[in-house]
């Protein structure tokens, strides 16, 4: 069945956007999680804090709330105040993921034509589930291009380095290309 099939894929590909993002963050220093790099930028804490934010309102009853939610504070979300550690941004974004991945796997095909909120805005189960895939993979292309710059000539491809590609080309190299294993996100990340 094409609706889940969709399903499925959209877990697929937030599960390789969280997985992008991790491997960056995995790469930097602490220090430079919290770094900006100039005074109207973002840093990656605060995209970190931006989408736990987002995703919490988002998934936590998404089928029966509006996606925003009464207590989101979106302002907070880019400030960075005396209690944002590490550890505490961490735990954060890892809620924010735990409760998107428990919605969408919770979806049966019947409910992506279903009615769901976002500030009032009615859009289908499917439309919401684009619109945060969207939102996400803007975000996570940020951390990404971030932790590449702070971790300099450190820096390990995400995906096929740069120089690589003829190995990753089945045409040439006879292997298949596989999905999901390592390089299969393109470019030169």
């Amino acid at each position: 069945m094409i609706e889940q099939h969709y399903i499925d894929d959209c877990l697929l590909q937030l599960r390789k956007l969280k997985g992008l993002a991790d491997k960056a963050l995995g790469q930097i220093a602490q220090e430079h999680v919290f770094a900006v790099l100039d005074p109207e930028g973002n840093s990656i804490a605060v995209i970190m804090k931006h989408m736990a934010g987002n995703m919490r309102s988002r998934w936590t009853e998404f089928l029966s709330t509006d996606g925003e939610k009464p207590d989101r504070d979106r302002d907070r979300e880019f400030i960075v105040e005396a209690d944002d550690t590490h550890a505490t941004v961490l735990a954060r974004w890892e809620d924010g993921w735990t409760r998107l991945f428990a919605a969408v796997s919770s979806l049966a095909p019947e409910d992506l034509g279903r009615t769901v909120r976002i500030r009032g805005e009615a859009h289908t189960v499917m439309e919401a589930i684009n619109r945060q895939m969207t939102h996400y993979a803007a975000h996570v292309g940020q951390i990404v291009l971030l932790a590449k710059h702070y971790a300099g000539s450190g820096w390990q491809s995400l995906s096929i380095p740069r120089g690589k590609s003829q190995e990753f080309d089945v045409s040439r190299s006879g292997r298949p290309y596989v999905i999901g294993q390592e390089g299969d996100e393109g470019g030169s990340s």
